[in-house]
């Protein structure tokens, strides 16, 4: 996340309006600004989510508001910029292209309802002819189809999940309490001092090999609830790509909080 620093504060003319205790409304700006007071801010901060493509301003606890307001104001032009260079958002609009699984597919609607089709709300297809993409058919009504490929898309990541914590789990002599699939911000994977597992969605999207590292990662934490050296050597044990994965996360995974914005 690209962040910015407050060094010398000058009042201008108001443009931002509070509009509760942690937002605030930029006119001719899209993206939500969320206001936050932190304890140990020295200074106020501002930094832009790629994640969640929100600007964030940061407030030491004795800042008042209107040095706040002033303050984003004054970056204003630093704002518009870094959102600018953001990655378009790809809603799951029919026609639209996104990865599963590592492969690009296209999404179609179809207005074939599900007892008709005689098969699910979701259906893979195989490209037409050479050099087509793979379709995803969604069936039901239009203003449904866009939920059903999102709750789809959750079941299928749950069903890889459940399959390669499994299997790491055998392979590392332990066992988690339960794993629950959600559309996390701001990690991966996550796991819980009494050993349940949380992972994002959206690692269906990503090649097999990530979704797969993700999974040894937080099965490891099972043993060792640290990133120590022992913690790594059991990650590796089960997964010897760990590398090739976490490379590839560093350097693609932010973009796959783009689709079904």
């Amino acid at each position: 996340m690209a962040q910015v620093r407050a060094k010398e504060l000058r009042m201008k003319p108001v443009l931002a309006q509070w509009t509760g205790s942690d937002e605030v409304q930029v006119r001719g700006l899209a993206a939500p600004v969320e206001v936050r007071r932190h304890p140990a801010a020295r200074r106020l901060s501002l930094r832009i989510s790629r994640t969640r493509r929100a600007v964030i301003v940061t407030m030491p606890p004795r800042c008042r508001r209107e040095e706040a307001t002033a303050f984003l104001e004054d970056h204003l032009d630093w704002v518009r910029e870094r959102l600018a260079g953001l990655p378009a958002p790809i809603p799951f609009d029919d026609g639209a292209v996104f990865p599963l699984r590592g492969d690009l597919h296209q999404v179609h609607f179809t207005g074939t309802c599900r007892r008709a089709s005689g098969h699910g709300v979701v259906r893979a297809v195989a490209p037409a002819n050479e050099g087509a993409l793979p379709l995803l058919e969604v069936y039901g009504q239009s203003e449904h189809r866009p939920r059903r490929l999102r709750d789809w898309l959750v079941s299928q990541a749950k069903l890889d999940l459940d399959e390669r914590v499994t299997w790491h789990a055998r392979n590392l002599g332990v066992r988690p309490k339960r794993i629950t699939v959600r559309d996390q911000t701001t990690r991966w994977g996550s796991c819980s001092s009494s050993g349940a597992l949380s992972f994002s969605w959206r690692l269906i999207l990503a090649p097999p090999l990530v979704l797969d590292y993700v999974a040894a990662h937080e099965v490891a934490h099972l043993e060792e609830m640290n990133h120590g050296p022992r913690f790594w050597q059991l990650v590796e044990l089960t997964m010897p790509r760990l590398e090739e994965a976490k490379h590839w996360l560093c350097h693609e995974g932010l973009d796959l909080h783009r689709y079904g914005a």
